[in-house]
């Protein structure tokens, strides 16, 4: 079955360039003029890809994400002509997986949306969309996680960095590595943010915050023998 994108952007000119480039590769694309259209589609289609533009209409870009990841683990790349640090990290913060900047090439996005796809695809596995070890639980379906059967309100790179965490229980994974996956392949930015994140994250796991160890030079570990 054909896969199925969700664009939401107001510029007529760039959802048809859009729209074009993806019907030829197979892909079924659905059109949100703004944010409020973009939520009312997804709650009705099978959606398997967001293509999201930050400046849109009634429900911006950033809210959009913002509301989708509190409900569905779908790959979203988030579209704009802002190329500011500082918004690339707001969007991937908020849970985009990709920040393309305009002027883009189609090629170039859709070749991103076909990466997060196989990404997305081979994500589920793990006894059907769970993960659970010594107490953690991720549930991959709803994007939720919990300790000890108490829910851990994790915000949404701290729920991928566990998960990144877990699914490599034992290796260690370098800050590069981890910031290719959670917070997209081709980001470039400040290593920091990792170890920020990491922070956050033993904290809102307490006493198991243990179970994930610095390796001095190379990054982290979720550690299998404590």
């Amino acid at each position: 079955m054909n896969k199925t994108i969700l664009l939401v952007e107001d510029d007529i000119r760039m959802r048809e360039i859009v729209v074009d480039y993806f019907s030829k590769e197979v892909f079924r694309v659905i059109v949100a003029e703004n944010g409020r259209e973009a939520m009312e589609l997804f709650g009705i289609e099978a959606i398997d890809l967001v293509l999201l533009d930050i400046m849109i209409p009634e429900l911006d870009g950033w809210s959009v994400c913002k509301k989708l990841r509190k409900i569905s683990d779908v790959p979203i790349i988030m579209l704009t002509s802002r190329a500011e640090e500082e918004d690339k990290l707001m969007g991937y913060d908020l849970g985009a997986d990709d920040y393309v900047t305009k002027p883009f090439s189609p090629r170039v996005l859709v070749a991103k949306a076909k990466t997060l796809l196989k990404r997305a695809e081979g994500s589920i596995g793990q006894t059907d969309g769970f993960i659970a070890y010594k107490g953690i639980e991720i549930n991959r379906l709803s994007r939720t996680a919990k300790m000890d059967n108490e829910k851990i309100d994790l915000a949404p790179k701290e729920y991928e960095l566990l998960v990144y965490l877990l699914e490599n229980k034992g290796i260690v994974l370098t800050r590069e590595s981890i910031m290719s996956r959670v917070w997209g392949y081709d980001f470039v930015g400040d290593l920091r943010a990792v170890d920020t994140h990491i922070k956050k994250l033993r904290n809102k796991l307490g006493e198991k915050s243990s179970y994930i160890s610095t390796v001095i030079g190379s990054g982290y570990k979720f550690e299998v023998n404590r």
